[in-house]
């Protein structure tokens, strides 16, 4: 996974070419915290098809608001530099996280 943030989140993300998934997240969001494994197995699994990055929204919060992330933990996919697809809150789990990704691939 790529660690994106207000540098290189335009380069890594929005001049991207294809897919990409931010995992948007802070410390101090317990549930972003339990969930990072379970995106980084996904990392894993989709290497080569999909790229992963994730976004601290407490060192780039300007980046989250712009990106209209209202809540976390938020998952969300980037096609070509659109955001075409995002679960957050509640919904953000590894099995929502993955039929996302089944859904363009």
């Amino acid at each position: 996974m790529i660690d994106v943030g207000k540098e290189n989140f335009q380069r890594e993300v929005l001049e991207a070419n294809g897919y990409v998934i931010v995992d948007y997240w802070c410390e101090g969001c317990r549930p972003c915290m339990a969930l990072m494994p379970d995106i980084e197995a996904l990392a894993v699994k989709y290497e080569g098809e999909i790229k992963f990055t994730k976004l601290n929204t407490a060192k780039a919060r300007r980046v989250a608001i712009v990106q209209k992330i209202l809540g976390l933990p938020a998952v969300a996919l980037y096609k070509d530099g659109e955001k075409t697809d995002e679960v957050i809150k509640e919904e953000a789990t590894k099995e929502n996280i993955e039929n996302m990704i089944k859904k363009i691939l």
